[in-house]
């Protein structure tokens, strides 16, 4: 929510080191067009608003964004774009309930997705028994569709902001839902998995687009309930995931917990269709493919390789993010050992997830209320146009510390001689520290590194999430065999111990750590 110079430079564009090269013997107009694309291409990507300076002499038409006292903005949109504040089509003129309605679709659709993971997760011994494999193959159809994930944003990002947001939602939903069809129908266990690794690829690109969804339809001071709201649903769908499959395939078999996906995914699908969605400007050609494939895939690599903020947070992200996928496989490896739970019933435990995922969105809206915003007042009345992002680590500070609470808390709670409502309990700061973690970092990122390599640092992070979250949960059952559930929940614990000082140290040493960055970072 702050307001920062822009990174969209002609020197962001153009330089090497950024892993983008273009026709510098195009004519100034041309060039200074693709720098106005690229700005408003971030502030989809990364939800952030942009500004342009006055040096680029095109025709534009200024479009006052409604903003409140503390947070000066202003849109310039160019002429083939809406035309002003009383425009009908400008979507950050809709009413509340058409942009809620936007926001509750593009949600919906993110929990189908997610759910699509985790609701299989029940149903895994018996896919084990019928296709004759192990229960580490078995497990492989969660970890392709994770997997699957990681890899379809690269695929979401040029059609988002070439061809629009709409398109992204309806024809990726239905493809997800038509493979998941596939899986449910498989009579080979690697036509299962390749259905799966296929499913989670085409569904992905309704994660990668949502954030750019709320930037549409939101102004930058309203857009922080919607924001978080929808951060929020793709982390419910592995919270109720195994609930929901528990029952599936307690009573009606594994293949039931694809048509209880595929019951969710028509849901969030009829939802989101007659939406037009906001509009776009038209394609500008190969160098606007360029750009997006250089935000999205290239970049992300080298940042995630040489930017000690995005290595470090990507890996406390990335660890939280699989325990969390861990639990898929020591949740039933511990309720069913040591509480005689049925499938069903363990599928319930995971309720504490839920509860711990709503309370870090309550958290963070709540700081950045009470505590972020009168930040960002004193700041401008103090004449100054940018607050440190360092204040946006204040949750992730305080998260840290819910992580291993929880997992020590299931550690030595997880017996038979305590009820078993103490590990389910454990669960709650576990996933509030997890998510709180999350948001965090995601805001942090964007506020350090701007709108394009903001959105490049959060193509790294969600990367390294997914790819990490795909391979835990193929070790956890052998770990917690041979550690035992006390050991093996406290090995995570200790490490997550360790990972405690990573945003702390950002907090004090985040402005030299980055003014040593290669790319462009946010001075104050």
């Amino acid at each position: 929510m702050t307001t920062q110079e822009p990174s969209h430079t002609r020197q962001d564009i153009e330089d090497p080191d950024h892993a983008l090269k273009l026709d510098n013997t195009k004519d100034s107009d041309n060039s200074d067009d693709l720098q106005l694309e690229a700005a408003s291409i971030a502030s989809a990507l990364d939800g952030e608003p942009f500004e342009t300076s006055g040096e680029h002499d095109l025709e534009k038409v200024p479009t006052e964004v409604s903003h409140n006292s503390y947070e000066p903005a202003t849109r310039i949109a160019t002429a083939t774009d809406w035309t002003g504040p009383d425009d009908k089509d400008n979507p950050l003129t809709w009413p509340l309930w058409k942009k809620a309605y936007h926001t509750l679709a593009s949600g919906s659709l993110a929990f189908a997705v997610t759910a699509g993971s985790s609701l299989i997760t029940p149903g895994i011994p018996q896919i084990a028994e019928e296709f004759g494999v192990s229960r580490t193959a078995s497990v492989c159809s969660l970890t392709v569709f994770v997997l699957g994930l990681a890899c379809g944003p690269v695929i979401a990002a040029p059609i988002s902001e070439t061809y629009g947001r709409s398109i992204v939602y309806k024809i990726s939903a239905p493809v997800y839902i038509l493979f998941l069809v596939g899986a449910g129908f498989s009579k080979s266990f690697a036509g299962h998995l390749v259905c799966r690794l296929l499913a989670g690829t085409v569904g992905a690109p309704v994660l990668a687009v949502g954030a750019g969804t709320s930037a549409d339809v939101y102004p930058q001071h309203n857009r922080a309930v919607a924001t978080a709201t929808f951060i929020m649903m793709p982390f419910l769908g592995p919270s109720l995931g195994p609930v929901i499959g528990g029952f599936a395939a307690q009573y009606k078999g594994w293949r039931w917990t694809q048509w209880c996906t595929i019951f969710i995914g028509i849901f969030a699908l009829a939802l989101k269709l007659g939406i037009p969605g906001p509009p776009k400007p038209p394609v500008k050609g190969w160098a606007y493919v360029k750009l997006l494939v250089t935000i999205t895939l290239v970049r992300p690599v080298h940042m995630l390789l040489t930017e000690p903020i995005v290595i470090f947070l990507s890996l406390y992200n990335s660890f939280t993010f699989s325990v969390l996928f861990a639990f898929f496989a020591a949740y039933p490896y511990t309720f069913q050992l040591v509480y005689d739970f049925e499938t069903w019933e363990y599928g319930l435990t995971f309720l504490g997830i839920l509860v711990g995922v709503l309370l870090a969105v309550l958290t963070a809206i709540v700081v950045d209320r009470t505590v972020y915003i009168p930040i960002y007042k004193q700041v401008l009345a103090q004449g100054k146009t940018a607050v440190a992002p360092e204040h946006r680590l204040y949750i992730a500070m305080v998260g840290a510390f819910g992580i291993p609470i929880g997992l020590f808390w299931f550690a030595w709670t997880a017996r038979r001689d305590v009820h078993w409502i103490s590990p389910v309990l454990a669960g709650i700061p576990f996933a509030w520290g997890n998510l709180a973690l999350f948001i965090s970092s995601a805001l942090y990122l964007t506020d350090v590194y701007g709108p394009l390599n903001g959105a490049s640092a959060m193509a790294a992070n969600g990367l390294a999430r997914y790819t990490m979250g795909a391979v835990f949960p193929l070790f956890t059952f052998q770990m917690y065999e041979v550690l035992g559930i006390a050991w093996a929940s406290s090995l995570l614990g200790f490490i997550s111990v360790a990972m405690i000082p990573i945003p702390w140290v950002f907090f004090k040493w985040g402005p030299s750590i980055r003014a040593r960055s290669s790319y462009d970072t946010l001075k104050v």
